[in-house]
């Protein structure tokens, strides 16, 4: 199982789930061609993708997914409520399959968990997806205003997880946006801090997992430098030794191989906790 972030960001946000013969994009927040692009700069033709799974409406997750469903004849899986509200993005040629919160379905290879969250959005979800083959795991969660019990849930025992660090709290005061927007971005019904995405990601620890990847950051009030020691000191103080990085706007992260990274934490990971 390999994974990759395409982006992520408030300019777009994108995850590639790569099993066996089964490829799987998570939202399409970038155009149809840049996702193309990005797609190529990692070997994987966009015919090849077997389906497009949208967590939420708002664009930076949804800009591309009418124009490259309909390109590559791809099917695009959403709930209901994000359908109506991404209707001016479909023309009714795209193969629409609706999905709910709660109710596992299967994309070839894959088994997509989906599971709501607290977000400002028509009908938010978040996805943890298994390979059935090998049972390994990885947690997509990013705009989460924050955690729930059912987040924890959904969550718990992934081998990856590609968890939103979006701003730091001391920055976003002291940033440019107006009061209204600050405190929208750091309500319930926002985005999780650096210290708040700290503080699940070492709820979630456990001894297989092997990679965390911090998406969705803020251009204005996070720095990738800042988000990565405060995300990745919390977890190694708590005895973890896997791998950290941070998916960038501009450019895709490199294909991560679970397995891969899973035997090189090696024996001192395996006994923790």
């Amino acid at each position: 199982m390999r994974v990759a972030v395409l982006g992520s960001g408030s300019g777009g946000n994108s995850v590639l789930v790569w099993a066996g013969d089964t490829r799987l994009l998570v939202d399409a927040g970038f155009s149809a061609r840049s996702l193309a692009e990005r797609l190529d700069l990692l070997g994987v033709d966009p015919g090849e993708i077997d389906a497009i799974v949208v967590t939420h409406n708002h664009r930076d997750h949804t800009r591309g997914m009418g124009v490259f469903a309909r390109r590559h004849s791809t099917p695009v899986h959403m709930t209901e409520g994000t359908r109506r509200a991404c209707a001016d993005l479909l023309t009714g040629d795209e193969e629409v399959v609706l999905y709910g919160p709660g109710r596992p379905f299967r994309i070839g290879e894959l088994r997509v968990h989906p599971f709501l969250t607290i977000h400002d959005a028509a009908d938010p979800a978040g996805v943890a997806v298994v390979h059935e083959p090998t049972g390994l795991r990885v947690g997509i969660a990013t705009d989460l205003g924050r955690p729930t019990a059912q987040t924890r849930h959904a969550l718990a025992a992934c081998d990856m997880l590609v968890l939103e660090a979006n701003h730091d709290e001391v920055l976003l005061q002291m940033g440019p946006y107006p009061s209204s927007v600050k405190r929208r971005i750091a309500s319930s019904h926002g985005h999780l801090s650096n210290q708040a995405a700290a503080r699940l990601a070492t709820e979630l620890l456990h001894p297989g997992l092997a990679a965390v990847v911090l998406a969705h950051l803020s251009e204005e009030c996070n720095r990738p430098a800042l988000a990565e020691s405060v995300v990745g000191d919390a977890l190694r103080r708590a005895g973890w030794t896997g791998h950290i990085e941070v998916a960038r706007q501009g450019r895709p992260t490199r294909l991560l191989d679970l397995e891969e990274l899973r035997y090189r934490m090696g024996p001192t990971q395996l006994s923790l906790l």
